[in-house]
């Protein structure tokens, strides 16, 4: 996209917000208008007082400037005041369209993107824009106005040195145009290295008891410093370029303003000035360095903003999950049917699911087992959509997954997992979360006490109103197994998906998880996938999974007497002097 689409884009965003914004262009051109005032001010001042000695101007012209100053203080106040209105309206909407772009990805953009640079882009990408969505727009044209305003005036007051004075213009936009490359680039990097930095942050965060635990200390900060020198560096090219464009363009003005005050101080008859006319003609040129100046350095943050537009609409452009079905599914008897599925994870070579062919009934409980990387889960994630098939169909209750839109399919699945997640909210938000957030009281104490999660509750400081923490931290692991089968038992989806839902329990714990999981698998087509094999027992049928085929089917006896697979991994969990892991 070219830097012109890309800026006008940006814009595009403003429009919502043009009556305000409106008020600001109002304001800003008050204070411009009233630019070229002060100068204007200055020749009566200086020949009506220390010349002419005329009382009427030594009495009026201090109050004209006393009311100027007013005039553009409440002017700027104006124009100010909704430039930052506008810009963090702007930022808020671009936060929520990221935002609202992050729920909607398919999970295969998170296999492929750190959490951390999508955070990075919503914390700090974001920012950048504000400038130039706002602030760039703004001061170029109040600048300019000021500009044209100071030229027009010292045009009409001496318009041979003016000319003199333009000369200076075509080197200053070079140095304008060498600056903005280097800018646009440093930006760039910049971005890329804060998304790295809030990585490294994030994971040290979330995994601080492996640190701890692991004496990660060092190696932690010395990550954290490599990345926090990556930042420095790229921001010091910023600050390097930024730094050398001012003081250049100040030199430019400097050089010409040199100019013309030697050819004015030599007295020549083509520029002869009076006191007053020089002095005005002296302070236009002096005023004229300041709107220069800010519209050099509005290119710092022009480029900033603009590389972080990149990367803003880079995300906001991301495909949507894919909802291409058009059949609305009601409540489902759960008939599910693996029609030869494949699919692999970018590499045809090594597919994950090889030609899988699987019926399940409705209401049968089939646990899928195999060891690690044999298919187990991406089977199951199938089934609400997560991944699509590389080749061959699902179907529930004969209808393609395909051609259902994904609200109705997934109305009608439930998942509780090993990795629990649970939301810095109440006990009862994340029982009733989602779609279900309507719920009542009773149905979420229904629920809970379904799940044998209501004899902890109670003993909770607030029960069902006590905050769970940050993913739960606040509850033991079975406490959160319970908590998210209260959530499944209340959405009463006719599919079930168990993901090694009571794995890395005490016994106690596995004991009322293992009973909550009974009455909820009960009357639902339940998937089951787990390792410790000593849960999979009571299922109606037994998959074995190996390198993405099926190699067994029937039931626990039946294949503990077939002296396959699932007979040795039996035998490995159970074998004399090892416990179920």
């Amino acid at each position: 996209m070219t830097h012109t689409a890309l800026y006008l884009r940006l814009l595009a965003h403003v429009k919502p917000y043009w009556r305000i914004f409106a008020l600001a262009i109002l304001g800003m051109m008050v204070v411009a208008a009233t630019e070229a005032a002060l100068p204007a001010l200055i020749k009566p001042l200086i020949e009506g007082t220390f010349v002419e000695k005329d009382s009427t101007v030594m009495k009026w012209v201090p109050v004209a400037i006393v009311a100027l100053f007013t005039v553009r203080g409440l002017a700027t106040f104006l124009a100010t005041y909704a430039v930052g209105w506008v810009g963090n309206r702007v930022v808020a909407d671009l936060r929520n369209a990221m935002f609202a772009k992050l729920l909607a990805l398919p999970a295969a953009y998170y296999d492929d993107h750190p959490s951390g640079n999508l955070i990075s882009k919503l914390t700090f990408d974001v920012t950048q824009v504000m400038a130039a969505a706002t602030s760039v727009l703004t001061i170029v044209f109040k600048d300019s106005l000021a500009i044209v305003g100071l030229l027009a005036y010292l045009l009409w007051l001496n318009w041979k040195l003016t000319l003199l004075a333009l000369m200076m213009a075509p080197l200053i936009v070079l140095v304008v145009r060498a600056v903005s490359v280097r800018l646009r680039a440093s930006s760039r990097e910049v971005q890329q290295a804060m998304g790295y930095i809030t990585q490294v942050i994030e994971e040290a965060i979330g995994g601080h008891k492996v640190v701890k635990l692991f004496g990660g200390q060092d190696y932690e900060r010395r990550r954290f410093d490599e990345e926090a020198n990556r930042v420095r560096r790229h921001m010091m090219k910023q600050i390097s370029a930024a730094a050398a464009s001012t003081p250049i363009v100040q030199l430019i003005a400097a050089v010409a303003l040199a100019v013309i005050v030697y050819i004015t101080t030599l007295q020549s008859s083509a520029v002869r000035l009076s006191v007053g006319e020089f002095a005005a003609f002296i302070t236009g040129m002096l005023l004229l360095t300041a709107p220069l100046k800010r519209i050099t350095d509005i290119n710092e943050h022009l480029q900033k903003g603009l590389a972080a537009a990149e990367s803003i609409f880079g995300l906001i452009d991301q495909g949507a999950e894919p909802d291409r079905g058009t059949a609305v599914i009601g409540r489902t008897r759960g008939e599910i049917r693996f029609e030869n599925v494949s699919f692999s994870y970018g590499d045809p070579a090594r597919p994950a699911l090889d030609a899988v062919s699987l019926a399940i009934a409705p209401g049968e409980t089939v646990a899928l087992v195999g060891p690690s990387g044999a298919g187990k889960s991406t089977l199951a994630n199938l089934v609400p959509r997560f991944y699509h098939p590389g080749g061959g169909r699902v179907l529930l209750d004969g209808c393609d997954l395909e051609s259902l839109t994904l609200a109705s399919l997934r109305s009608n699945i439930a998942l509780v997992s090993q990795d629990i997640v649970l939301f810095n909210d109440t006990v009862a938000a994340n029982i009733a979360y989602g779609a279900m957030n309507h719920a009542n009281e009773k149905d979420i104490i229904a629920a809970a006490e379904a799940a044998h999660a209501m004899e902890f509750i109670r003993g909770l400081p607030e029960g069902l109103a006590t905050l769970a923490g940050e993913n739960g931290v606040k509850l033991s692991g079975g406490q959160r197994q319970r908590i998210a089968i209260a959530r499944a038992l209340l959405k009463n989806a006719p599919v079930l998906v168990l993901d090694e839902a009571t794995s890395a329990l005490d016994t106690e714990s596995e004991r009322h998880v293992q009973a909550a999981l009974e009455a909820l698998m009960r009357n639902r087509t339940t998937i089951v996938i787990a390792h410790r094999l000593s849960t999979v027992e009571k299922a109606d049928r037994i998959v074995v999974l190996d390198r993405g085929r099926i190699a067994e089917t029937g039931t626990h006896r039946e294949l503990l007497e077939r002296g396959g697979i699932y007979d040795k991994l039996y035998r490995i969990q159970f074998a004399p002097g090892l416990t179920a892991s």
